[in-house]
């Protein structure tokens, strides 16, 4: 009897072990202002991303993925929450200079990472984090258990980590002053947490937020050179531009293979995304779509997206399937088998059951998309758009009028149709006015 019991309390933890190994490690790579048609899998012609290109192909590619927000803040806040930027205090970009800043995460928003965390993970941030420059908005205030990276919004150069003269490297809450260009430095500590974390006994959660390919435009020398031997009459704006991001894709395909050398790829589920739309004026390429970055127009919101977890989404496969960056946070908790409490109200919904290959209904009737912005442009208004369907409603200037389009009849958004459609006009309206009328109930400063 005795050593039955022994060998009850000798097999139980082995067995905790064995399913805390069954949960997976999850790796969400976010990169900055990458445009829809600036992968070579996405149609990219002058350009090549193998490393990229091949993550995809293990996994599901997703042709209809939209990012909250047409820049950075609010897309990383919606990522990370879970819900509707808004709802966490971040409409516009946060900055250094608090009368050009327009947002402030909400004390009470509860973040993936400490989700995450209570349920078991180890959790790390490494790259650019946009959505605080102090306590109680870093990191590490908000369930990272690790942080190395920049807390700003752009750097105004790769290789001294400035912006305003101002140093925002950090680990954890401690200043750092590495050198070395941006992308790689983000690449290697990346690989330095991924190998720490090989004999752990915990899961673990890195979200790695590149902030390529990001103005400004400064790929390392060689690279931009490689791209101008190779790529006969291409403008060195458009070569800056493309070295940068072959570069940005060089740094992935590291990580991934510290994934694979490290024996942690089978049991790792991986995101791809990008923050938002391509920068036009600065040589991207959003394929077929309307504008870039800054924008309702599609060019500024569909972003690539790609999900790969070996043995569990078929390599090779696309879809169709629309949602939006805040959709990844129930996405990764159902593939961890964490069970969401209703108290977070989440406005996002799990896409997992697609990945897996099943079908699945529309994540959501009405789908809407809102930033706030200072200078002339924007006078700190808001733009604004919501789709239903294959309509689509945008302000894309405070100052003009609201728009309407099918995008299934005018992909590219050339006929509006506000005047020709009223009812479908003033319904959409009345929905946007009616979110609108929610996002009021939360301080953005």
């Amino acid at each position: 009897m005795l050593k039955q019991i022994l060998a009850i309390l000798c097999v139980a933890p082995c067995l905790q072990v064995s399913q805390a190994d069954e949960r997976p490690n999850i790796l969400v790579i976010l990169v900055d202002d990458l445009g829809y048609g600036d992968l070579s899998s996405y149609g990219a012609q002058d350009l090549k991303s193998p490393h990229v290109d091949q993550l995809l192909s293990e996994g599901m590619t997703f042709t209809e993925f939209y990012a909250n927000c047409p820049v950075c803040s609010p897309t990383r806040a919606a990522l990370l929450s879970g819900r509707y930027q808004d709802m966490v205090g971040v409409p516009g970009v946060i900055r250094t200079h608090p009368e050009n800043s327009w947002g402030n995460l909400v004390d009470d928003a509860v973040l993936l990472p400490s989700v995450l965390k209570k349920n078991g993970y180890n959790t790390a941030s490494v790259g650019k984090w946009h959505l605080g420059l102090e306590s109680p908005d870093r990191p590490t205030d908000r369930g990272f258990d690790f942080f190395k990276g920049y807390l700003g919004d752009m750097m105004d150069d790769y290789y001294n980590h400035r912006r305003h003269g101002i140093n925002y490297m950090r680990q954890g809450t401690e200043e750092i002053d590495p050198e070395g260009h941006a992308t790689d430095l983000f690449t290697d500590w990346s690989c330095e947490y991924i190998r720490e974390q090989k004999d752990g006994t915990e899961p673990f959660f890195l979200y790695l937020a590149y902030n390529a390919p990001h103005t400004p435009i400064q790929p390392p020398e060689e690279w931009f050179q490689k791209v101008k031997a190779r790529e006969q009459g291409i403008s060195d704006q458009r070569a800056k531009l493309v070295a940068l991001i072959e570069h940005l894709d060089e740094g992935i395909g590291k990580v991934l293979a510290c994934l694979k050398e490290t024996g942690q790829a089978e049991n790792t589920i991986v995101v791809f995304t990008s923050d938002n739309g391509g920068q036009i004026n600065v040589g991207a390429n959003n394929g077929p779509l309307r504008d870039g970055k800054q924008s309702m127009y599609e060019g500024g919101l569909k972003v690539p997206c790609g999900v790969r977890w070996p043995g569990k989404i078929q390599p090779g496969t696309k879809s169709k399937f629309r949602a939006l960056t805040m959709d990844i946070f129930p996405t990764v908790c159902e593939a961890a088998g964490v069970k969401l409490d209703k108290n977070l109200n989440l406005d996002s919904k799990s896409f997992l059951p697609t990945c897996l290959g099943k079908k699945q209904e529309e994540l959501r009737d009405l789908w809407f998309f809102r930033r706030r912005e200072g200078g002339a442009r924007y006078a700190g208004k808001t733009i604004e758009a919501v789709r239903r369907g294959d309509w689509k409603l945008l302000q894309n200037s405070p100052f003009e009028p609201l728009e309407l389009y099918n995008l299934k009849n005018d992909p590219l958004e050339k006929n509006n149709l506000s005047k020709k459609a009223p009812k479908i006009f003033n319904e959409l309206s009345a929905a946007l006015r009616a979110e609108i009328q929610r996002y009021g109930t939360v301080p953005w400063q």
